[in-house]
This record gives structure tokens, C-alpha cells and sequence, in this order.
């Protein structure tokens, strides 16, 4: 039996695109248990896949070193004897306690001069691997030059007594078709369709029966707010309302999504809901939403992918000309794939 110790990304939507991984190492591994060193924010969400057998919390800030906190993580994990430790961030500081757990392989890309705290370091060929879920999907096989296998589309799945628990919760119901609109992207405005095209977007579904949800959180509260005021007040506002948990669950009633490139995007993605991604400054190059329901919509400018937390240009072109009746346009076509 193995033991292995996964040191996951820091995002959301990072740590959903990296189960396809975990599935390769129990495809190797059959009896392997997989624990996650991963952020407080991940843990719902990594609690709901099979494959994870436990979740340490990471408990270091974003960009924080704090050496000595790690070298007392990394100390108290060596009475776990992980066989393996799979590092999948390319910082220096994410290699440090599976170093000072004393784990015999520490596998990840090289990255931040880490070469001492690796000894299964390997180099990434971004041309071979140009998918974020590729590069982590790597990491899982035997040799550093072995192409992944057939990665496997992230999955999620929430049960008929799940959700209604959190229905009744939040005094919710499924009287009409669903839309969940996502407006919050955690690492910048670039990210961010207009407040206003939510709202426009918002109307045009309400004419058309549906029931709008808006799903972020505590930090986009504030756009669903605005969302609601410009002439949605029968719109629910569950910004802030949710853990992740919850919002996990609320996204599988979806009859549609329509969601930025963000953590709930990929969620959506992995719970198999017709679903409208929008991109701007970023690229469904890297992060797609990897289901057979997901729709991509993006203006090929000559200015994107920028991949900047705000516009540079100051026009931001990419989405202000993503218009409200064009992303309504995509509306009949995924709604006739829904289940």
C-alpha cells in the first residue's frame, strides 16, 4: 500500500482540474490513500472526491514563507511514512514540508530552484503539454518524459438528499428552470464580464421562465447586489450566502450556467451543467471547462489573452464587446442539452 501526500494549488478551479491526476495515481496505486495539504478554502470541494483519503489543511498565506511554521508541519507529518509526495505549485516554498517530512519521493516540475527539495524534478514542455490538467495529469506517471494518459473529464456528483437540504436551507426551489450566474472571478476585474450585461442577461432569462441565482463569494456580494438592482429584484442574491459546500450543491440544479473563468466555472464544468464560460483576459487554452456542456465564449482580439488582473489598454474590449445578446444567443442551443 502506498501512502501519498498531494501538496494541491492554491485556486479552486485549480484543485478541480487536478482530480484527474488523483485518478491516474489510483489507477497505479490501487490501494493507495492520497492525502492533500491544500488551503481552508479547497476543503469542501476536495471532501467531495472519492480519491482524496484526507485533507490537511495548509495553513501558510498566499506568497508566505514562514519557515520554521512549515519545518513543524513537515516534522508532525513524518509519523504518517508517506511513500510519496506529488508537489503540483512550482514555488520553492510549496516544496518545503514534504522535504521536511522526510518523504522519500518528491515529484514536481522544476521550478524556483527547488532542485534540493525534489529529487523526481522534472521539466515541463509547456508545447507538449499546453493544458494546466495535463501538466498536473504528468505528474502522476511513472517517468518524467511519459505522456499522460487518457485524462478522464473532472467529475462531481451531489445526491437527490444533498440537495435538498440546502434547498430547504436557503428557501429555495426547483418551480422553475434554473440559471446560476457566477459574476465573481478571484484574481482581478480583467476576468469579469460587466456588472450591467449581468443584469441585461438576467432579465432576458427571467421573460423566458427561468429562476436566477447568483453564486460567489463574501467578496462578490456587492456585484450581486448591483446585479439585483438593476431591474432584478426577483433575482436571489446567494453571494456570501454559501460555503463552498453549498454552492457546490445549488450549482447541480442548474438547468443553465452562465459563469467568468473562475473556480465555480470549472465546478459547474465537473457537475456536467449546460454551462456559458466566458474569457477575456484569460485563455480556454490553459483552464477550458473541461465537460461536453460547456460552451466557450470569447473575442478573439489581437490584445487577448492578456492575463493581466486589470485591462492595460484601459478599454477592455474583450469583454465590453461580449455583449449581452450575443451570449443570448448560445442560450436555446445549451438549454436543449440539459438533463
Amino acid at each position: 500500500m502506498q501512502n501519498i501526500l498531494v501538496v494541491a494549488p492554491s485556486w479552486v478551479g485549480d484543485c478541480m482540474l487536478m482530480q484527474p491526476m488523483l485518478l491516474r495515481l489510483k489507477q497505479r496505486f490501487p490501494d493507495s490513500a492520497i492525502d492533500v495539504l491544500a488551503p481552508p478554502w479547497t476543503v469542501s470541494l476536495l471532501k467531495q472526491m472519492p480519491e482524496v483519503h484526507d485533507v490537511i489543511v495548509n495553513p501558510f498565506p498566499h506568497g508566505a514563507l514562514h519557515l520554521l511554521a512549515r519545518y513543524r508541519l513537515g516534522k508532525q507529518l513524518r509519523a504518517s511514512c508517506y511513500d510519496a509526495a506529488y508537489i503540483l505549485p512550482n514555488s520553492l516554498k510549496s516544496a518545503l514540508v514534504p522535504f521536511f517530512a522526510d518523504i522519500p519521493r518528491r515529484i514536481g516540475f522544476v521550478g524556483e530552484m527547488r532542485y534540493g527539495l525534489l529529487n523526481d524534478a522534472r521539466k515541463l514542455d509547456r508545447q507538449k503539454l499546453p493544458l494546466m490538467v495535463e501538466r498536473f495529469s504528468q505528474l502522476a506517471e511513472a517517468m518524467p518524459d511519459e505522456m499522460p494518459h487518457a485524462i478522464p473529464q473532472p467529475r462531481l456528483s451531489v445526491t437527490h438528499e444533498q440537495r435538498q437540504q440546502v434547498l430547504n436551507k436557503h428557501g429555495l426551489t426547483l418551480d422553475q428552470p434554473v440559471a446560476v450566474f457566477c459574476p465573481g472571478a478571484e484574481y482581478g476585474p480583467a476576468k469579469r464580464w460587466p456588472i450591467p450585461y449581468f443584469a441585461e442577461l438576467a432579465q432576458r432569462l427571467r421573460e423566458q421562465g427561468y429562476s436566477v441565482w447568483l453564486l460567489g463569494s463574501s467578496k462578490d456580494k456587492e456585484v450581486g447586489e448591483k446585479i439585483v438592482a438593476l431591474g432584478n429584484g426577483n433575482c436571489r442574491n446567494l453571494c456570501g450566502e454559501t460555503d463552498l459546500s453549498e454552492a457546490i450543491t445549488l450549482l447541480s440544479c442548474a438547468a443553465l450556467v452562465v459563469s467568468n473563468d473562475s473556480g465555480l466555472m470549472h465546478i459547474a464544468a465537473a457537475l456536467e451543467r449546460p454551462l456559458i464560460a466566458i474569457f477575456g483576459s484569460s485563455s480556454p487554452q490553459f483552464t477550458p471547462p473541461l465537460s461536453d456542456k460547456a460552451q466557450v465564449l470569447k473575442l478573439d482580439l489581437p490584445c487577448s489573452p492578456c492575463f493581466k488582473r486589470e485591462c492595460p489598454l484601459g478599454h477592455f474590449n474583450c469583454m465590453m464587446q461580449l455583449t449581452p445578446a450575443y451570449v443570448a444567443q448560445h442560450i436555446p442551443t445549451l438549454s436543449e442539452k440539459q438533463t
